[in-house]
Order: structure tokens, then C-alpha cells, then sequence
């Protein structure tokens, strides 16, 4: 074992063992033996229910936080990386969405500048250049903080995420109200958004992408994005679809929809796109399995997604393009009524517990397969 390979174990084995102190199922200490020693830790016990005869179908976490950690390799930083991941989709330019810039250390960094440009002393490629109220061009400011509430008042919405890491933390959902400003529902003044923002490193100023009417029935409190999970079969020479979900947003995961926040995770169809019942994690030893949504009663069994075909299509070509990256968690929000689509972010070692809450991945022959290759199982 190479000291990159150790290293990566080690931080799998961390991730692991704080995932377990952060578990609220209760087992006792002989029920979390018999669960450390087949790989899970005690939450995954209250969300998979398992069993002797049914635990080595299942994708274990030790599995997840220490093997599909290496199936990227090198290559997986182009998914940990949000910006460079940007950069990776702008031959799909139509799916991602705008990264107006990168907060870091106070100063404000444009990506995908949209302004006018002024040439610099050097004759080279210049910064941009804001316009004043009287059409004269004035000189661009690189504070953070007055540049994103310049943009907020553009656009009254954007998202601010951190430029690592996944599972919807660090990210802050920025609204321009009447009265001042809204972050992740907390009330702002103005000089307290500036103030925020200033204290923010490496996090990306984002489109707020609006969903469909589809997406925004199910909860319309939060984006309700599909996971989607693709994988690259080498044998064939192409990608596949290993399992979606439908993640919808309640009152105990807003303003956000994830699984592992208290929102709700319906199983897709992969052939028709229809939603299953709603899997909620459990706050005690539960999980709870909804029909309609738990808190407005929009229906959610039995509904389907408008232009799936063309959404997994369109993740399976991307995933094709990216074959170096043989193992990607797509999350993408719907924005029309006919495959229109939009890559929020993606993902290197996806979790999951919001896919195996509907069963076990190492079930189906392809998957097995596609992680037995990669050292997984």
C-alpha cells in the first residue's frame, strides 16, 4: 500500500468512525459489534433493517467511506472541486449552471464574467468594468462582499457553496427581500450579508437555477433535485444507470432537500420514471415510507417525471464524456416539462443510504459487478 492509499484509508476509517458517534439509532453494544463487524454503522442498521442472511447485498459504509473513495482515483478531484468540475461540463454548457465568481479571502474572483472588459497596461486581457448609473464604465471593486449584493440585487436569488465537499452542507441560499435580505431563511441587513460574505473562503457565487412546476409542486419550500448514479462499464465501453431517486425537501430538511437532513427519497423507475413511496430517515429506529408528502399531501407514489427518457440520456451522455470517471453521482434539478435539465454538482463517493433505503445495490448482477472490478466487494 502506496502513502497516498494509506492516506485515503485513513481518512475512509475517520469518515467511518464519525459517521458513528454521529448516529442517532440506539443499539446496544452487542448489536453494534455484530454491525462494525460486517462494515455498518448503527444509523444504517435503523435505515436497512438488516439481517445476517441480507447484510453482504448491501454496499456497506466502511465500503462506501474507505473502497468507492479510490474508484476515481487521481481523476476523482475534478468531482471534489466544484469549480474545476465547472470547467470539466462546459462542453455541456446548457446544463450547468452560471458561476458568476469565487469568494476567497474577502476578494471576489469572476468565472463566467459577463460584464464588459477594459484593456489592462500590459496590453493584456483585462478585469471587467461595472456601469454606472449615468452609463459611464467605473472601475470594478473586488470586494466580496459588495460585489455578491451587487449580484443579489440583479438576480434576487443566488446560491454561495463551498468549492469542496458534498452532502448539502456549506451551502447558503441568498434571497433579496423587501426588507433586506434572506440567508437560509435567517433575516440579513445589509451590512450583516456583507460581513458574512467577507468571512467566506473559496465558495462560489451560483445561479439559483428555478425548477420546474413538476419539482416545485412536490415541495416548493426547497429544490427537490435527482440523484442519479451513473456508472462506466468497461467490458461494454459504456455507461450505465445504476439507480435515481427523486429527492424532495420537508420541514425538517429545508431550505434544502437532502435525505440525510430529514427530506424525503423516492425510488425512480429507471424505465419509466415513476416515483415510489417517499423514504424518510428515521429519527429514532424508523424509517418512514410516505405516499404523499408528509407535510402538504402533494401526492408523490405514483407520479412521474416529465421527459425522463431525455434526462437519462442526457446524464448517460455526460457520463460517456467523463469515462475517466467511471463512478459519479449526478445531482440535477428539473427545469422544464420536456428533459430540460440542469447539473447542480456531482459527486465522487455518493452516498448511500437515500439508494439502498429502497434495497440493496449488490443485488443487480451490473452493479455487483461494476464494484467487484473497482476492489469495492
Amino acid at each position: 500500500m502506496n502513502v497516498r492509499s494509506l492516506y485515503h484509508t485513513a481518512r475512509g476509517v475517520q469518515g467511518f468512525t464519525a459517521a458513528e458517534r454521529e448516529s442517532t439509532a440506539s443499539r446496544s453494544l452487542r448489536r453494534r459489534l455484530w454491525l462494525w463487524r460486517r462494515g455498518f454503522v448503527s444509523q444504517s442498521d435503523a435505515v436497512y433493517d438488516l439481517e445476517e442472511s441480507t447484510a453482504q447485498d448491501y454496499v456497506s459504509d466502511y465500503q462506501r467511506y474507505v473502497r468507492t473513495k479510490k474508484i476515481n482515483g487521481t481523476w476523482s478531484v475534478a468531482l471534489s472541486n466544484k469549480l474545476l468540475f465547472h470547467r470539466v461540463m462546459q462542453p455541456f454548457d446548457d446544463r450547468r449552471m452560471t458561476v458568476y465568481g469565487m469568494v476567497r479571502d474577502g476578494t471576489y474572483h469572476s468565472v463566467d464574467a459577463t460584464e464588459s472588459h477594459l484593456p489592462l497596461t500590459d496590453g493584456g486581457s483585462s478585469t471587467t468594468a461595472a456601469v454606472g448609473s449615468g452609463g459611464e464604465k467605473a472601475p470594478e471593486t473586488y470586494d466580496a462582499g459588495e460585489r455578491v449584493v451587487d449580484r443579489l440585487e440583479d438576480e434576487n436569488r443566488l446560491v454561495l457553496k463551498w468549492a469542496h465537499g458534498g452532502g448539502g452542507h456549506n451551502v447558503l441560499l441568498c434571497v433579496n427581500t423587501d426588507d433586506g435580505y434572506r440567508v437560509n431563511g435567517d433575516e440579513y441587513t445589509e451590512a450583516e450579508l456583507r460581513s458574512l460574505v467577507a468571512d467566506l473562503d473559496e465558495y462560489l457565487v451560483c445561479e439559483f437555477v428555478a425548477q420546474s412546476s413538476f419539482s416545485a409542486v412536490l415541495y416548493p419550500s426547497t429544490p427537490n433535485t435527482l440523484r442519479i448514479i451513473t456508472m462506466y462499464d468497461e467490458a461494454a465501453g459504456e455507461p450505465f444507470v445504476a439507480a435515481a431517486i427523486q429527492r424532495i425537501g420537508t420541514t425538517r430538511s429545508a431550505p434544502l432537500d437532502n435525505f440525510t437532513q430529514g427530506g424525503l427519497s423516492a425510488k425512480i423507475d429507471l424505465e419509466t420514471g415513476e416515483l415510489g413511496p417517499g423514504a424518510q430517515p428515521p429519527e429514532g429506529d424508523r424509517v418512514g415510507w410516505h405516499s404523499t408528502h408528509p407535510d402538504t399531501g402533494t401526492p408523490v407514489e405514483g407520479v412521474r417525471i416529465p421527459g425522463w427518457d431525455r434526462i437519462r440520456a442526457g446524464v448517460l451522455e455526460m457520463a460517456d464524456a467523463c469515462s475517466f470517471l467511471p463512478y459519479i453521482g449526478w445531482d440535477v434539478i428539473v427545469t422544464g416539462d420536456d428533459g430540460e435539465f440542469s447539473v447542480i454538482e456531482a459527486n465522487s463517493y455518493p452516498g448511500l443510504k437515500s439508494i439502498q433505503v429502497h434495497g440493496p445495490l449488490l443485488t443487480d448482477d451490473r452493479v455487483r459487478e461494476f464494484y467487484e472490478r473497482h476492489g469495492v466487494c
